[in-house]
């Protein structure tokens, strides 16, 4: 007898997973995607080199969609494309190049299109029912576009075939794959600190409970805000990288004595903004932006930042500024070579600088730890256990002031890339393959 045809996916702001159900015994596996890799880029290229006005784009996924565009193929690459649910771009179109234009959310149901199709190749069948994780908030202090942010995500869900759609909130997930080693019952504090969100639950786990379908009563409490991986990288670009090509510099000194004017960061916070790099690009802008030479004290600050924006250097140096991020999980220290803005260039980003670059970011983090305890009516001594997952966990600083909240609880480290996927495949399951206990 085939298994039954379901998935789970982990749609993530940098990163996705997808969750089958075992080919043999009652459990979940994490499928690969690429080659031997469970975790896929969220990211899709749309190769436009060569072709005629009446032909569709080539669309690229994953690590082939990166290596498009590092390699110099004429496209556009998307990331980062589930932060724009919630706000105004879900229903714009963008350019991709080559006179062409997609609409951001038909971008997101590619993607998912893409993930089912390889589900389907994987399982052999045809699959209509789905659990997608999501954040707590896909949109902070505001009901009606993180409603709104839902109900699209499912529509584009449903476009690509999925017929029966079921949301879990990821740190949720991320507490039923913890569940599966507990050998008692524990109350725990689960850290999903990904791309895009930082999202807290406390839930009630155990081993008398973890057939349950129904776990509502378990869940105590759920908080989150939308501060994490994604806007690390930016603090850090705009921190470490971008200086070096004018952000916060001064122009020349005044005629009047008056202390000089800093130069306009606007074009910077979009250079450091995935998908608002594209806008630094347009004939007007760059026009524009030739046109500040003389705001300027230093001309060569200028210069590096024409050749970031003709080159269309952008979305690379937020890829450096990403990897350095990484890197630090492991290192106290990370050169950032930036040859490609001019030769030889480079600096160097240390561990406290980062953690100065997202001090404001990371105490919006820990206070969100703080309410969701606060939610649930509980306080640090009652938590048996803090439970970290997320790319951004990487980090142990913040990994540190988390587990600061609660500082008598097990510290508990989940698979970064692997624990949401891993929960909704186990919700799924329960949901669609096999009896609910009572």
């Amino acid at each position: 007898m085939s298994a039954p045809a379901y998935c789970a996916i982990d749609f993530g702001t940098s990163n996705s997973a997808l969750a089958l159900p075992a080919r043999s015994g009652p459990g979940v596996e994490l499928m690969a995607l690429e080659a031997s890799f469970t975790g896929m880029p969220t990211a899709v290229f749309y190769a436009v080199e060569g072709l005629a006005e009446y032909q569709a784009p080539q669309r690229l996924y994953g690590r082939a969609a990166i290596a498009a565009y590092v390699d110099g193929h004429e496209g556009r690459l998307m990331r980062s494309m589930k932060s724009i649910l919630g706000s105004d771009l879900v229903e714009r179109s963008t350019d991709v190049g080559g006179g062409h234009s997609v609409r951001y959310l038909d971008v997101i149901g590619a993607y998912l299109r893409h993930l089912k199709g390889k589900a389907e190749a994987h399982a052999g069948a045809v699959i209509e029912r789905v659990v997608i994780g999501r954040p707590v908030f896909f949109v902070d202090d505001d009901p009606p576009r993180d409603a709104a942010a839902r109900d699209a995500l499912a529509r584009v869900a449903r476009d690509v075939g999925f017929a029966d759609v079921h949301f879990q909130y990821e740190p949720i997930a991320a507490a039923f794959d913890h569940e599966q080693s507990v050998t008692r019952e524990q109350i725990v504090l689960v850290a999903d600190i990904g791309g895009g969100t930082s999202d807290f639950s406390v839930v009630r786990v155990g081993p008398q409970r973890r057939a349950r379908l129904d776990r509502r009563d378990d869940i105590l409490a759920n908080h989150g805000v939308h501060a994490a991986g994604t806007d690390f990288d930016r603090r850090i670009e705009l921190q470490a990288i971008l200086p070096l090509a004018g952000y916060g510099a001064l122009g020349p000194p005044r005629a009047d004595g008056t202390p000089p004017r800093e130069v306009p960061s606007g074009i910077y916070f979009d250079l450091a903004t995935w998908h608002l790099i594209n806008t630094c690009y347009t004939p007007a802008r760059v026009l524009e932006l030739r046109g500040m030479r003389d705001w300027y004290a230093d001309a060569s600050l200028h210069a590096r930042l024409m050749t970031i924006v003709t080159r269309r250097l952008g979305h690379a140096l937020a890829a450096r500024a990403e990897d350095a991020k990484i890197a630090l999980s492991t290192a106290p220290a990370v050169p950032i070579e930036l040859d490609p803005v001019e030769r030889g260039l480079a600096t160097l980003l240390r561990q406290p600088q980062a953690m100065a670059a997202i001090a404001a970011d990371r105490e919006r983090i820990v206070a969100a730890a703080r309410e969701t305890l606060a939610l649930a009516g509980l306080e640090p001594a009652q938590l048996d256990a803090l439970y970290f997952t997320g790319g951004s966990t990487g980090l142990a600083p913040l990994v540190q002031a988390i587990a600061a909240v609660a500082p008598a609880a097990q510290v508990v480290r989940g698979e970064r890339f692997a624990s949401v996927a891993t929960g909704l495949g186990v919700h799924a399951r329960r949901l669609f393959g096999e009896p609910a206990a009572v």
